[in-house]
């Protein structure tokens, strides 16, 4: 699973919407601490569906902190 950061709830509320509306399996979780964002909520969604969400993102101009992958311990942000 991948996690999408943002620093309003305004515009996690919304991806979540766009996300819904698109078919992509996602879930609302708490913002891991080691991720700075303005937003206490976080989207995470599967691996596979990440060209689709970046294409949302970008169309639907959603705000987000990053995407991220867990790896080990820590949260590293996939640049795009």
């Amino acid at each position: 699973m991948l996690l999408m950061a943002f620093d309003s709830t305004q515009q996690a509320l919304r991806a979540e919407m766009l996300l819904e509306y698109a078919d992509i399996e996602n879930d609302m979780c708490p913002t891991p601490k080691d991720i700075t964002a303005g937003c206490a909520l976080s989207l995470e969604f599967p691996e596979e569906a990440l060209e689709e969400v970046k294409l949302i993102v970008l169309e639907e101009r959603v705000e987000i902190r990053g995407i991220y992958f867990k790896k080990k311990d820590r949260y590293v942000n996939i640049e795009w």
